[in-house]
């Protein structure tokens, strides 16, 4: 059987198990990616699902980042199911994978013309295009494309590549200014107010401790300024490609 034949995961729960320890297998490389990322099939039982699998010894280390981008993007989900926002698709660290250890992602069935600009003026997805904005806003993004940001064929809006995160520093490069001035979600708010009380510790064993603290600093920041911000004219605000 192949992943369209074959019995799908019937929750977030058995998607993580099935990424966490069912046999990863290479379909290919993902095209246009500066990082290697690979289409890759997980096979658990009789359960076949395809999962994007990005190994930290494929990463071309930046000069704003260091190695280990991988367990940024588990880092993302795991914060994103501990507030409850469920903005990323579900996320597992595997070490025993082909090429080493590295992050293992739901694949996102989606319609792959559909990006942030062509979504962003449909009044449906409003709400949550401004709650990844916000969740951003805490994640501190420096690569939120266009491209990533993705509407599957039940309509709900998924934020992927999130291993640009995290960083100790200002980082934020986003797309999303749209919404400036503009009050955040209160759910982004409520989530806010949870990490000044503690980063979940799934999310602390997998960034730096300085990348703990400024977590935390921006989420009292957000919470003493509940708006979202305009990008400033000193710092780069845009990634590039924009898409």
């Amino acid at each position: 059987m192949t992943p369209d034949t074959a019995p799908r995961p019937h929750s977030s729960q058995q998607w993580l198990e099935v990424l966490a320890s069912g046999e990863i297998e290479i379909e290919g490389r993902l095209p246009w990616s500066s990082n290697f990322s690979f289409l890759a099939t997980v096979a658990c039982g009789d359960i076949r699902v395809r999962a994007v699998y990005k190994p930290g010894r494929g990463e071309r280390e930046l000069w704003d980042f260091g190695r280990d981008l991988y367990r940024h993007e588990v880092a993302a989900y795991e914060l994103s199911a501990a507030l409850g926002l469920g903005l990323v698709p579900e996320t597992v660290l595997r070490v025993d994978a082909p090429y080493d250890e590295g992050s293992l992602q739901r694949f996102v069935d989606a319609d792959f013309e559909q990006h942030y600009f062509t979504l962003v003026d449909d009044p449906g997805h409003g709400a949550r295009l401004r709650e990844l904005a916000g969740f951003d806003l805490l994640l501190n993004n420096a690569d939120r494309k266009g491209g990533h940001v993705l509407v599957d064929f039940e309509g709900s809006i998924w934020g992927i590549d999130n291993g640009l995160c995290f960083h100790s520093e200002p980082k934020l490069r986003t797309v999303m200014w749209d919404f400036a001035g503009e009050p955040v979600p209160e759910t982004v708010l409520e989530a806010a107010a949870a990490l000044c009380d503690s980063v979940p510790a799934p999310v602390r064993c997998l960034i730096e401790a300085a990348e703990v603290e400024a977590l935390e600093r921006r989420a009292r920041a957000l919470l003493r300024r509940p708006r979202f911000p305009a990008p400033r004219d000193d710092h780069r605000a845009y990634p590039w490609p924009l898409v």
